[in-house]
């Protein structure tokens, strides 16, 4: 278990929250569309990456790997980052953030479970309540930009009513009965556009256009060398 000191945003007014992580939920294939589903899976085994054991399947890795910083370590050059909501579980709430589930492809291609320990998983400081956010939930948008050579590009972009209902998420992963206090849940990702590549630099937000408000975070990727 160890700490994290967020800032949660309630419509305007803005709390320190410090909340203490213990168990860390990767959710995969949490898409809504069982045909593009199923196309995914079959392209990805094709180049070696085995069928999920479910749809959607709940990856696990140490909480440890969650972290607030703005740049991030990884050895070799084949891991890249892919934006998705966060959902954690405190004191009977459940709070929602935005993070990267940056991952090594390479290690990805033989373990999927491994791969989701190899990288840390970048998350915003800032949090909002999920009840405020329920009501209008699948018309939000996660974003997420690659810089490549210098260049930013768009890298991800969707609205969330492509993922599973929130609540049909939740109840999948921890048996109906919601997420455990200290417990933080990645909820899925879009296609990457023009394929998954690696970048020097990723900057991901989740966009409210209901209430206007948007959680934003970026970091750099520092690739360590590779000497045998």
């Amino acid at each position: 278990m160890f700490d994290l000191t967020f800032t949660v945003d309630a419509q305007g007014s803005t709390t320190p929250l410090t909340l203490a992580i213990d168990k860390a939920v990767i959710a995969g294939w949490t898409g809504r569309d069982p045909v593009a589903r199923d196309k995914h899976i079959a392209e990805l085994e094709a180049v070696g990456i085995a069928r999920p054991a479910s749809t959607p399947i709940y990856y696990r890795c140490s909480a440890r790997r969650l972290t607030l910083a703005d740049r991030i370590e990884c050895t070799g050059g084949d891991s890249s980052g892919e934006v998705e909501f966060v959902l954690i579980g405190w004191q009977g709430r459940i709070f929602v953030g935005c993070g990267s589930d940056h991952t090594d492809r390479k290690v990805e291609a033989y373990s999927v479970t491994v791969s989701k320990q190899m990288c840390d998983k970048p998350i915003a400081s800032t949090l909002w309540e999920l009840e405020d956010v329920i009501g209008h939930w699948d018309r939000m948008i996660l974003r997420s930009w690659a810089w490549i050579k210098g260049e930013r590009v768009l890298y991800q972009e969707g609205t969330l009513d492509a993922m599973l209902p929130v609540a049909d998420l939740i109840a999948r992963g921890f048996d109906g009965k919601g997420v455990p206090d200290g417990c933080a849940m990645f909820g899925g990702t879009f296609a990457a556009k023009g394929g998954i590549r690696p970048a020097d630099r990723f900057e991901f937000e989740l966009e409210d256009p209901v209430l206007k408000r948007t959680i934003r975070h970026g970091y750099d990727v520092v690739t360590l060398p590779v000497r045998g």
